[in-house]
Parts: C-alpha cells; structure tokens; sequence
C-alpha cells in the first residue's frame, strides 16, 4: 500500500520548451529550455533533468503554470502570485517588460484570493475567488478583454464580467475562454480560425457569450495555441477554432466556428483537457487519456509521429490511470494514479526530464519524480545560489536584432486557411522579439 504522506507529484505543466512539477509538500521542480529564464533559477541555462527551485521554498506553492516562455506560480498561504521568464509585452505582470530570472511577486495581486491561473503564449488570466478576472501581457487581438488592443504591463479586472462570476479561465496564443457559475461559454480576442466559437472568425476585444452550444452548460475550458476545447456538465468534449492538422479531433482537417461535439468521445465522460500548440489531450473519468493532432515529433504520444485528426488512446505501462494531463507546444506530460510521471514528445532542450535531448514517440516515465524510480527522494537542487543569480534584465540589455532565424535547409511551414497568416518556423531556434 502507497504511504499517503510519501512525497510525489500533484500536478504538472508544460510551456513551450519547459516543464514544471508540484510536488505534494508544496514545492516546485523545473527544466527543459531555460533561455528566458522561465526554469526560475537564476540562469539562462537549459535543464536536463527535474530540479528543485529554491526560491520558492516554504513559500507553500499551490498552483503553478507555464506560459510559452515563462511561469507563474500562486502561494495560498502568502496570497502572492510569483511570475518569472520571459517579459515581453508585460507578460509577467510586473509593471514592466523585463525578462525576470527568479520567482518575483506580482505587487498587484498582493492579498487577493486566487482561484484559477491560465497563461497563453504572451498573456495572462487570474480568477479570483469572488469570480472577477484580472488579465495582463500582450494586447494586440484584445484578448486580455479590457475592451482596447493596448498591452498591459500589470494586472487590470476585467469589467466586462461585471455581475457574472467567473469560474475558470483559459489562454491561447492570442485567445482567451471563461466558463461562468451558469455553465456560460465566453471568448474574446483573436478569431481568425473561429477559436472563440462565436459564429465568424473576427476578433472581440471585449467577452463576448457563445450562443451556440446548444444549450449546454460547461464545466471545463481549455486552448491551443489557435484551438478551443470545452467541456460540458455531463461529461461530452467539444472542440473548435483551427484544425489544420487535426487539433479537432473531428476525423477530418476542417475548422470549426462554433463548438462541435467530438462524436468519438461521446460515450466517454472527459473530466480534464489540455491543448497544445497543434494537439490536444482529454483524459476520461475512468483515468484514459486519448490524444489527436499535430504530432511530427511524437507528442501525440502512440508510437509515431504522424498527425492523427481523431482520438487514439495513449498507453501506459500496466495500464496505469492517467490523474493529470498538460500539453506544451510540442511534448505532453501526465502523471498516473500509481504517481509516477511520464513525458513524451520533443525533447531538444530537455523538456522531457530525462537527462537527454532526445524524442519520444510513447510515454516515458521520468524516474527522478515517479514512484516507481527514485521516489522524488532524489531531486537535485538547483546549482545557482538565488544570492548570486540574476533575476531583473532590462529589454534593452537582453534583446538583439535577429536578421534572420530561419534555420539552413530547413523549410518553414506556411499555415492553410488564411492568406495573410504568417509563417511559423518549424525550427526550435529562438523565435524573433518584436
């Protein structure tokens, strides 16, 4: 019999090219891709292997999330938001756009009670226990929902929702999501591809209801990069927004405006989603995980990496029960109800936790965090002293003009669907800060 008091891994989360862990006595492991500083260690190094950060320790960390290039994490006893990483369009919510290189507070959220945290690729949301919605970071599609497209450095309430108390949140790449106490469905901000599930692919700057779910009320929300994935009362998944490379799930590569059930799943209950910069994961309330979409490096996590535009189960040793689920932008990571945690996917920065730069097409267990391996008995601590390390770097200091970040003999893909959307490199070099 498992001991109940045994340290282990409560939830997990996955960024762009980095991973972070909860572990069960309120501390907080990091690695994969450090180069914004979004590990929290006080460098800019990549990490191959979970390691403990320090900065946080006895601060009784509740929830943590990765943003693409950055973190935040939510001290319940402290009442404090801490964010750290890239800072580009105020994404850290510290007033400024400086990269930060360990945990520092968000003076703003100082004292609030927070429910929820969800950051997208350049923006953040915070729900609060009264319901209201705090939003800050880049702008440019409205999708902070403060009714402009100016970015905003701090955080700023959401008065949009007035009179509606807000339940959970979600962040896209320039996207947002709500679900209300009434099982309401809202979004805002980029629409292109039909992810906020209005009817037409314009923006909104303001939260604007989805009428189109057939009267559904909705308990889960979750979003792509360019994809919206909700969930109803009783159980039933739908999907909508952008679906080039099946991120859908609908048998076919056909965006969707409005939700649409994802007729594969109907008979399987979800009870948590995750969406990733092309894929999606749902996992069932009798612990299966079922993955579809862009796949080229495995992420999927079934053994190939071909895009799959339906639900195929993901499989576990001695068909473990899968208890929690997130997608980066192109590696997956869970944790089992046996608590042993695995990662799949890309691993070029280490992202994977297993001490390699090297894909995976099928989970494998990180054995520093599972119960199974070393019982997270054996989790190094991180080697830069929090005295010594860095923390503020100011724009100036640490941006330089990149002429070009196109690899050599490597393609860049261009999107279907819209003849004014812009390239995105299929490479991992640094993407260009503009």
């Amino acid at each position: 019999m498992e001991d109940s008091q045994a340290r282990h891994v409560v939830l997990v989360s996955a960024g762009a090219s980095h991973s972070v862990a909860l572990l069960s006595d309120k501390v907080v492991c990091s690695w994969g891709r450090g180069e914004d500083g979004q590990l929290g260690h006080g460098d800019t190094e990549d990490i191959l292997v979970p390691t403990l950060l320090n900065m946080l320790d006895g601060l009784k960390i509740f929830s943590i999330i990765c943003g693409a290039d950055h973190t935040t994490a939510y001290s319940e006893s402290e009442l404090q938001v801490y964010s750290w990483g890239w800072g580009d369009f105020g994404r850290l919510g510290h007033g400024n756009s400086s990269d930060v290189f360990t945990p520092q507070p968000i003076k703003a959220l100082q004292g609030i009670k927070i429910k929820q945290i969800a950051c997208g690729d350049s923006h953040c949301l915070a729900v609060t226990m009264l319901g209201e919605v705090q939003s800050w970071g880049r702008n440019q599609n409205g999708q902070l929902g403060l009714g402009t497209n100016e970015d905003s450095l701090a955080p700023q309430k959401i008065h949009a929702f007035e009179g509606v108390s807000v339940m959970m949140v979600a962040a896209g790449a320039e996207h947002s999501a709500a679900i209300t106490e009434d099982g309401g469905l809202y979004g805002w901000g980029w629409g292109r591809y039909g992810n906020l599930g209005l009817g037409d692919r314009n923006d909104r700057l303001v939260p604007e209801r989805v009428s189109s779910n057939a009267g559904q009320s909705m308990v889960l929300v979750a979003c792509g990069w360019r994809h919206t994935i909700t969930v109803s009362f009783s159980g039933v998944l739908y999907t909508y927004g952008w679906s080039k490379y099946g991120q859908l799930g609908h048998g076919d590569f056909k965006d969707h405006l409005s939700p649409h059930r994802l007729e594969a799943l109907k008979d399987s209950p979800i009870s948590q989603i995750s969406g990733g910069w092309r894929h999606t994961m749902a996992l069932t309330s009798d612990g299966r995980l079922y993955g579809w979409g862009w796949n080229k490096f495995g992420q999927v996590g079934i053994g190939d990496n071909i895009d799959h535009c339906s639900p195929v189960q993901v499989k576990f040793p001695q068909d473990q029960k899968v208890v929690n689920v997130s997608c980066g932008w192109r590696h997956t990571l869970a944790v089992t109800e046996r608590r042993n945690v695995f990662s799949w996917g890309r691993g070029t920065n280490g992202q994977l936790g297993h001490g390699d730069c090297l894909d995976r097409y099928t989970p494998k267990i990180i054995e520093v965090l599972s119960s199974d391996g070393s019982d997270c008995n054996q989790i190094p601590l991180s080697r830069i002293d929090p005295v010594q390390g860095k923390i503020w770097v100011s724009p100036a200091e640490r941006y330089a003009l990149v002429p070009d970040e196109t690899v050599p003999n490597q393609a860049t893909k261009s999107l279907e669907g819209d003849s004014n959307e812009a390239d995105v490199p299929e490479s991992d070099v640094k993407r260009l800060r503009q």
